[in-house]
């Protein structure tokens, strides 16, 4: 366990190496190989590493009972694998057997995927696949931020004066937050502003549609 403490950026930052990896050579024997015996063992791979990364992360949470930049950092890279990452993968792989079909002469299409890439250029499927996803960010935005307060306020009747009051937010003192040390803010208005960004561009497309936006089969 020691060994894990003292060495657990090392050993995450491996794991993403080893990640990278396994989804480079998932990409080579399915685009190039067609290869689903190879293809499957390197996406069963990845899904392991990053099982791996998160036991890593409660790991040392139960051994240390501190919260470190090291687990939210973790938190956040399995979060986004299992919410936007796989929409993000999804279109990469219809990008990227588009490319690959065009460039070898061959199909790799199916009638459903070329079907989902028009529907792409859809404005307003667009813009309703994006409330959603800023809608579903927006609550494990707000989940996260009621466990980072739960921690760090002995009760949420604390948590009143900082809602009705957020001349707090953007500060420099972590001692007037509700927060109980300088990880959980910096890591909260980081996130906050990514959040805000995210909320703001992706109801862009509500209220300023177009249909030069989404995925192209040209």
């Amino acid at each position: 366990m020691d060994f894990i403490l003292e060495y657990q950026w090392e050993i995450f930052i491996l794991a993403e190496v080893l990640s990278a990896a396994s989804l480079l050579l998932f990409g080579i024997f399915r685009y190039l190989y067609n290869r689903q015996k190879f293809i499957i063992s390197f996406l069963l791979l990845f899904i392991i590493l990053m099982v791996l990364e998160a036991a890593l992360a409660i790991l040392i949470y139960n051994e240390t009972r501190k919260i470190s930049t090291f687990q939210i950092i973790i938190t956040v890279f399995v979060l986004y694998a299992c919410t936007f990452g796989i929409s993000d993968f999804k279109k990469l792989d219809r990008w990227m057997r588009l490319k690959i079909g065009n460039w070898r002469g061959i199909e790799l299409l199916t009638e459903k995927e070329k079907y989902v890439m028009k529907k792409q250029k859809d404005s307003k499927y667009i813009a309703k696949k994006y409330r959603y996803s800023s809608i579903l960010h927006m609550l494990i935005f707000g989940s996260t931020q009621l466990i980072f307060w739960f921690i760090s306020l002995d009760s949420m009747e604390q948590a009143l004066p900082y809602l009705t009051d957020l001349s707090w937010v953007g500060t420099e003192f972590v001692e007037v937050t509700p927060y109980f040390n300088e990880t959980l803010y910096g890591i909260s208005m980081v996130w906050g502003l990514v959040f805000l960004i995210d909320f703001i561009y992706s109801w862009s497309y509500t209220i300023f549609p177009s249909k030069q936006r989404g995925e192209s089969i040209d």
